[in-house]
């Protein structure tokens, strides 16, 4: 069977949240294991008989061996709201900005040059057109009239070879099917990981939790178990996933293109419980199987290639060096924000939604993806963070992701129940969540109208004349 099964859900996660000893202490059909031991390594599995206990034993709760793992019930979400406005929580960077490999390091030192080549070729071609004298510009004028269709010819000639290169480049997404250009081989990007790992390492040298930490230890099980239960998939069996948590208050996790996962101890505070955490590594392991990285350095180099030509056309135009530089910075947000970051978003939600299936198949509630966002961002309220555009940056919002990961939930839980997964049970995690959003709001409105009465009661009463 290639959805390897983890009873982490109904009755389940209800001993698992409430810090019972035996965190799988529900009847599952026969045949079925659990694979991942949160806090210890003995797995008890099923008994012939068909009511038989299949479950996770341990000396003590887990909430208890991992303080800083704060797994809870998520009807105790509005008491840990008053933590969270303490941490610092920043924007949840799931992809960070990767580094140049030999190839890429070569057109990353050479773009400075061809940016700087187009600008004095520009400029070159405005002082020479500005100092002929005017009837040898009549001439040139002439002989470009006469010459008007050898010149469209010459530029639909480049413009063609610029389609037949866009197209003799383009491959399938692996799971997903959606065509993308890829410029530079995969072998480029394993050395390209090898130069950010070491990077990585250097920067969070005296950061690294050892192994026998027990959050340590919750990190290695999910991502293994993540990748047992996706093993049908040669990208996630293939690949060697190794575990580093640094401590680091910040909300993040990344995945280099190598298999080496980073995961911040700030995110481990963040997530409510264990379902959390398996749909964000999930979403991080989705990244590296899909190798956005090598796709996204592709694009920004057929872009930047292309921006040469409206550089050199730019300072060649413009009569003055200072409007020069206007026309270049215009030219430069716009590609960023009608090319770059929309398609960074676009490879956001598509990590979202392998994500979602990778932890669908491990049998993980993917009801709980959504509240996570929704948790980020009433913490970011709460802190009162302000609001930044989705247009502005290269993550979907808080609220819009929440909301395309509630579209896709059923089609996980369709890919949950195709595993044989155990049943959910249990009131929705998004129901609850809403539920104690409510209570909060009221509980806010009550303070505030007993506070409102109390200024009244202080102030004093003044008897003015009737009129």
């Amino acid at each position: 069977d290639r959805c390897q099964r983890l009873d982490l859900s109904g009755n389940t996660r209800n001993c698992f949240l409430t810090r019972s000893p035996n965190y799988c202490g529900n009847s599952i059909g026969k045949g079925q294991r659990c694979l991942l031991n949160i806090v210890n390594t003995e797995v008890c599995k099923n008994a012939p008989h068909s009511s038989a206990r299949s479950c996770f034993l341990s000396s003590q709760p887990l909430v208890e061996k991992i303080p800083s793992l704060q797994i809870s019930s998520l009807v105790q979400l509005p008491n840990r709201f008053s933590a969270w406005s303490i941490q610092t929580i920043r924007f949840f960077h799931i992809s960070p900005s990767f580094q140049a490999a030999p190839v890429p390091l070569f057109w990353m030192i050479v773009k400075p040059a061809q940016k700087l080549f187009a600008i004095i070729l520009g400029r070159s071609i405005r002082n020479w057109w500005k100092a002929l004298p005017p009837n040898k510009r009549e001439l040139f004028k002439e002989s470009a009239r006469k010459n008007k269709w050898k010149i469209l010819l010459s530029v639909s000639s480049l413009g063609v070879l610029f389609i037949v290169f866009y197209f003799t480049h383009l491959e399938e997404t692996p799971l997903t099917g959606r065509a993308r250009l890829v410029v530079f081989a995969k072998e480029h990007f394993r050395e390209l990981s090898q130069m950010e790992y070491d990077m990585w390492m250097a920067e969070f040298e005296n950061k690294m939790l050892p192994e026998t930490d027990a959050r340590y230890q919750v990190v290695e099980r999910v991502v293994g178990h993540l990748s047992e239960s996706n093993k049908d998939i040669p990208q996630v069996s293939e690949q060697k996933w190794v575990i580093h948590v640094v401590e680091e208050p910040g909300v993040n996790a990344f995945v280099l293109p190598n298999g080496q996962v980073f995961v911040f101890t700030g995110l481990l505070n963040a997530v409510s419980d264990i379902h959390q955490l398996s749909f964000i590594l999930g979403h991080e392991i989705a990244h590296a199987v899909l190798e956005h990285a090598a796709e996204k350095a592709s694009l920004v180099h057929f872009l930047d290639f292309l921006s040469l030509i409206f550089l050199t056309m730019i300072w060649a135009i413009c009569p003055r060096d200072s409007l020069a530089v206007v026309g270049q910075w215009i030219q430069s947000k716009l590609q960023e924000f009608i090319f770059d970051r929309p398609y960074s978003r676009t490879l956001e939600a598509e990590a979202d939604k392998v994500g979602l299936q990778f932890a669908a198949k491990a049998c993980v509630d993917v009801r709980a993806s959504s509240v996570f966002w929704q948790q980020m961002e009433l913490a970011e309220t709460i802190q009162g963070q302000p609001k930044i555009p989705e247009w502005l940056s290269t993550h979907p919002s808080h609220e819009n992701r929440a909301e395309h990961l509630d579209r896709l939930i059923p089609e996980a839980l369709k890919i949950r129940e195709s595993c044989n997964c155990p049943s959910l049970s249990g009131p929705d995690p998004r129901l609850i969540f809403r539920l104690n959003m409510q209570h909060l709001l009221e509980s806010s409105k009550d303070e505030q109208t007993q506070n409102s009465t109390k200024q009244d009661l202080t102030k004093p009463k003044l008897d003015l004349p009737h009129t």
